[in-house]
């Protein structure tokens, strides 16, 4: 009997949809703004299925190695091609599964070693968010969603249950919306969606499917900037 609600994988192709919109619209069609504001539903979504992928995954080194080799690729071609130092969302995952798997390793084993491993990873981590934006700030670099879009993976992680998975979803995104503002707040319609997750991946592993899809849009939006520029 099938279990109601929609799968992980059901979820990340709305997330997938919903950043595919969001980009045509900042790119291609800024004069409808609704294609943003859909968009605001791929970032809570993401950083849900981060959490439960650091949860399941059975070898966390090429997990976080996979999310962020990705995101230095994509911050790479952003560099060359917009001369932006703006970093990618993936960097922001990257720096959350990062602080996931040093908080685990101290819970686990708590040795000094583990405890040094653990501050190192918060100091640098908080530096890379709070600091670095502010000395690089001619140079445009911040994290995408900020501080506290490195914590909501975590704070998802962390949560005992279901329940309070979405109650520390929706806190996070209430004081991530306060800080950006606009629209912003739209990020609270993914909550239900979220509430829906039934804990089951579905029938086929499509998470190649995000890694190839990320990068592949944002060329194929890109080419078309560029063509209808010219």
């Amino acid at each position: 009997m099938k279990k109601f609600g929609l799968t992980n994988n059901q979820l990340k192709i709305i997330a997938m949809l919903a950043m595919l919109l969001d980009h045509i619209g900042k790119e291609l069609l800024p004069q409808y703004p609704v294609l943003q504001i859909i968009g605001r539903l791929a970032f809570p979504i993401f950083a849900y299925m981060i959490a439960e992928g650091c949860f399941y995954t059975k070898n966390k080194m090429r997990y976080f190695l996979t999310v962020a080799l990705l995101g230095v690729g994509c911050q790479a071609v952003y560099l060359v091609v917009e001369h932006s130092f703006y970093q990618n969302i993936l960097i922001t995952f990257s720096l959350s599964i990062i602080l996931i798997f040093s908080l685990e390793n101290f819970r686990i084993k708590r040795e000094k070693i583990s405890a040094i491993i653990l501050f190192s990873t918060v100091f640098v981590v908080l530096a890379i968010c709070t600091v670095m934006p502010v000395a690089l700030k001619e140079q445009g670099f911040q994290i995408d969603y900020g501080v506290f879009g490195v914590l909501l993976p975590v704070a998802v992680f962390y949560a005992p249950d279901k329940s309070r998975k979405l109650v520390y979803t929706t806190g996070i995104l209430i004081l991530l919306s306060n800080s950006f503002g606009g629209i912003q707040w739209f990020s609270l319609f993914a909550v239900p969606l979220l509430a829906l997750y039934n804990q089951k991946r579905g029938k086929y592993n499509i998470k190649p499917l995000f890694y190839i899809f990320y990068p592949a849009h944002l060329v194929v939006i890109y080419l078309i900037a560029l063509f209808l520029n010219k």
